[in-house]
């Protein structure tokens, strides 16, 4: 018996070296099942299945953002809180955020129906005429809002139907307009603070007019400004053309860009990421 299983073992072998290198490999990896997709992604679908990039940690002075689409940013801070702005049924993160700021000029900036695992869900009006006032702190991040008034569909005035919210988080303060329809008053933009990074709805017609957005960019006096709200390439080009003179221009290929305070450009710069 001892003498059969030697003669087996010794044909084995043989077998395995006569083998091509191709078909010796692939016996190896067949003998276990390959990972499904998802156990290998340690980041949000949306930006970890494209092909060609991926997405570092953050070091404690970063913070990422990812143009979803429309007015919806993940915000993504040192200490992996993640905010969901202006968010809605329609465009949402693939990932649950901790934190998800709305707005409600329209059905696009804001859902009755949140996911019920979002820790701290921020809506940007208050009940009858008194403002919403939110001051929340999570981890390394605080969020707080500042409230501005929005048209009726009656062409009159809501009070408090917007709110700009500032985020605070890697020694950063940045603002996110929200449906922004009127420009800022000394009250406001003293209440909002310096700012370093500005989203900003450019579409013209639906929210500020061009001309009053462009002021409140430059009342607000960020070094880096992120457009959001464009329905076609034209409303877009639209405002660059207008901010060209005095910002810089920089379009990334991809919707997501890390920001630090350290790499603060000199000149104020516009970052244009793909999406509408």
């Amino acid at each position: 018996m001892r003498k059969l299983l030697s003669v087996v073992a010794a044909v084995l072998c043989l077998a395995f070296v006569a083998m091509p290198s191709q078909t010796f490999a692939a016996s190896l990896f067949a003998q276990a099942p390959a990972p499904k997709p998802e156990m290998m992604e340690n980041c949000p679908g949306l930006i970890s299945s494209r092909p060609g990039f991926t997405l570092a940690a953050l070091k404690r002075d970063e913070v990422r953002f990812t143009y979803v689409g429309h007015s919806t940013f993940l915000i993504e801070s040192p200490g992996l809180v993640r905010i969901a702005t202006d968010y809605n049924d329609y465009v949402r993160p693939s990932i649950t955020p901790d934190i998800a700021t709305m707005n409600r000029a329209h059905s696009t900036h804001y859902t009755d129906n949140p996911d019920p695992a979002i820790k701290h869900v921020l809506r940007g009006w208050g009940e009858g005429d008194s403002p919403a006032r939110h001051d929340v702190h999570l981890k390394d991040t605080r969020v707080r809002n500042v409230p501005t008034n929005i048209r009726n569909y009656g062409g009159g005035t809501e009070r408090h139907g917007n709110s700009i919210f500032i985020y605070e988080m890697a020694n950063m303060c940045i603002a996110h307009l929200g449906h922004l329809h009127h420009t800022l008053t000394q009250t406001q933009l003293n209440e909002i603070g310096r700012i370093d990074v500005v989203m900003v709805p450019v579409d013209g017609s639906y929210t500020l007019d061009l001309d009053g957005m462009v002021d409140v960019v430059r009342a607000m006096k960020a070094q880096i400004v992120i457009p959001m709200h464009y329905f076609s390439q034209y409303t877009l080009n639209r405002f660059l053309e207008r901010v060209g003179e005095h910002f810089d221009i920089e379009t990334l290929d991809i919707p997501s860009v890390v920001i630090s305070k350290a790499t603060m450009p000199a000149k104020p710069k516009v970052i244009v990421l793909p999406g509408r």
